[in-house]
């Protein structure tokens, strides 16, 4: 009676299902690159930002002179909204005589989907083919601004990993 306790004690016991895992073998550098090397890897820096009461007039007047496409709202560093050129297609273009002069925070799109810098880099990817934005915010782990992932920075780091 003793060997059944004793067998049953052992089967119980814990089996770490990594312990014979052996690590994936990449053909393709890029797709290596997508699963590995986390978002931080990728070009997110410079970025512009502006607070939240900015007016409409000054934030359609920031991405024109910037020749940019989207501003990060923010207030101490943590993300709060983006403003983008299609928010001015949007929800401006045809009030914009009305509403220039009100706080860009009424316009800008809210709780916008980002990535943390230490997401792998595939996550980029993934937010821009699901949600269909060109730009994702860049966050770190205790949520302060990191930078931006547009097309370009993207472009960048496809070339350099189609190189390998």
């Amino acid at each position: 009676m003793s060997d059944i306790r004793n067998s049953r004690a052992t089967s119980n016991e814990f089996q770490d299902p990594l312990e014979n895992y052996d690590p994936v073998d990449y053909d393709d550098p890029l797709e290596e690159a997508l699963a590995t090397q986390p978002v931080s890897a990728m070009q997110s820096t410079p970025y512009a930002s502006i607070s939240p009461d900015t007016s409409i007039r000054d934030a359609v007047r920031q991405l024109a002179g910037m020749h940019i496409a989207c501003l990060l709202v923010e207030k101490d560093q943590k993300l709060l909204g983006v403003f983008t050129d299609r928010n001015v297609l949007d929800r401006v273009a045809l009030e914009y005589d009305q509403i220039k002069d009100r706080p860009v925070s009424e316009v800008m799109t809210i709780d916008p989907v980002f990535v943390y810098n230490t997401d792998s880099s595939a996550a980029v990817f993934t937010v821009m083919a699901v949600h269909g934005f060109r730009h994702v915010p860049v966050l770190t782990s205790d949520k302060k601004i990191a930078g931006i992932a547009s097309p370009h920075r993207i472009s960048g780091f496809l070339r350099e990993h189609f190189r390998e």
